[in-house]
């Protein structure tokens, strides 16, 4: 694969619902109930149910990995965490997109790729980078 800076990742868009909400959840160990009861959630002034902030992450994490073809390729990751993903109670859940395109070719064989990454048409994560062994 030729990367250049300016080229461009493939644009990606994942679902997340509550069952991959509650999978998570079970998977870290963050029980916290603004990720799945409605009430808490809005008792603290969200919206509604939101999606962990590093299951976000995980998301932009893996539209890299899937351009790279190659999970271990990712060495390195910031976010700033900036809007939350809301994920309605209902079968389609909210869609997270992920842009990216490489911001620069850094002297030791890696790029590194900045990345937008938004949930119904607003941007939640801010900062968003990554930096990728090329292959």
């Amino acid at each position: 694969m030729t990367v250049e800076v300016g080229t461009e990742l493939p644009e990606q868009v994942f679902r997340v619902t509550r069952a991959d909400l509650v999978r998570y959840a079970g998977a870290s160990g963050d029980l916290n109930p603004i990720h799945w009861s409605d009430r808490t959630a809005t008792s603290v002034g969200l919206p509604g149910v939101i999606a962990h902030g590093m299951l976000t992450m995980a998301v932009a994490g893996r539209a890299v990995t899937a351009w790279t073809g190659d999970p271990a390729a990712l060495v390195e990751q910031h976010v700033r965490f900036g809007r939350p993903v809301v994920v309605p109670d209902d079968d389609q859940g909210a869609e997270i997109t992920v842009r990216g395109k490489v911001g620069a070719l850094l002297d030791d064989g890696r790029a590194r790729v900045d990345l937008t990454v938004t949930s119904d048409g607003d941007k939640v994560l801010s900062l968003a980078r990554a930096v990728v062994a090329l292959a």
